[in-house]
C-alpha cells in the first residue's frame, strides 16, 4: 500500500489527487489529510438548492465543490480528518461493492477505535446511533475507491449551512444535526491518533508529492470542479 500523507491540503486539490490516481495509476493507496480550509462538498448527483440553507450560506459563504464520487453532502473545515482508499481488487480481494468495502472498512477500522458502540449504520461510521464519519464510493470493474470525512470536531453554527437532506439514512430519523452527529474529540486521545494507527496498522511505502507529480500529469477525466452558479 502507497501512503501520502497531506497536511493543509484543500480538499479540491485532494480530489483531484484521488481523480488521477484512481483513473491513471494500477497501485494501492491510502491518502490521508487534513486542515483543509472550509468547503462544501457534494456527491456527483447532489443538488445545491436541496442540501444548503440559504439563509445561513450567505452570512458566511464557502467554495461549493462537486467532487466525481457519489454519496451525500459534506461541509469540511480544519478539523474535518479524511482517509481515502484506492485499491485494487485482485490485491485486497475485496469485489467493487459498496458493502463488501464497508465490511473491509469495518474490520480495518475496529481495532483501531477500540469502541463496542463502533458500528457501520447504513453506509456511515457511528459510535452507537451517533455518526461521525461519512463515506463515498467510486467504483470499476477491478478497482475501487472508498473515501470517508472524519469529524474531528465541528463548529455547530457553520454546520446550520446543510439543510437537512431531502434523502437521509434512517437512523437519522430526522434529526438535527447536533442530536445526530458526535465527534472523534470524544472518543481519541488527540487529533492526529486515528492516522498514527493507520500508519502503524498498514504495511505501506510512503510517498510524497513528488513522486507522484508524473501520474497527476497524465491525460484523465476530470469530474471534479467548483459549482458557481448557486
Amino acid at each position: 500500500m502507497n501512503l501520502l500523507e497531506l497536511h493543509n491540503c484543500p480538499i479540491f486539490e485532494q480530489l483531484q489527487i484521488e481523480e488521477a490516481l484512481l483513473r491513471t495509476d494500477q497501485e494501492n493507496w491510502c491518502i490521508l489529510n487534513h486542515g483543509s480550509p472550509p468547503a462544501i462538498v457534494f456527491g456527483i448527483s447532489g443538488k445545491p438548492h436541496l442540501h444548503i440553507d440559504p439563509v445561513h450560506f450567505s452570512k458566511n459563504p464557502v467554495p461549493l465543490i462537486r467532487r466525481f464520487s457519489g454519496g451525500g453532502t459534506v461541509l469540511t473545515d480544519p478539523n474535518t480528518l479524511f482517509v481515502t482508499f484506492i485499491c485494487n481488487v485482485k490485491d485486497t480481494h475485496v469485489p467493487c461493492s459498496p458493502r463488501e468495502i464497508l465490511s473491509w472498512t469495518e474490520e480495518l477500522y475496529g481495532p483501531l477505535f477500540n469502541h463496542p458502540a463502533f458500528h457501520i449504520q447504513e453506509n456511515d461510521y457511528a459510535f452507537g446511533e451517533k455518526k461521525f464519519g461519512g463515506n463515498a464510493h467510486y467504483l470499476t470493474r477491478d478497482r475501487w475507491l472508498h473515501h470517508t470525512s472524519f469529524l474531528w470536531s465541528y463548529d455547530p453554527e457553520a454546520m446550520k449551512m446543510l439543510a437537512l437532506p431531502p434523502k437521509q439514512p434512517t437512523y437519522r430519523q430526522n434529526r438535527s444535526h447536533d442530536e445526530f452527529l458526535t465527534t472523534l474529540s470524544n472518543h481519541l486521545p488527540y487529533k492526529l491518533a486515528l492516522f498514527d494507527s493507520l500508519k502503524a496498522h498498514l504495511s505501506h511505502t510512503c510517498k510524497s508529492m513528488r513522486d507522484i507529480e508524473p501520474i497527476l500529469s497524465r491525460p484523465h477525466r476530470k469530474a471534479t470542479h467548483f459549482i458557481t452558479d448557486f
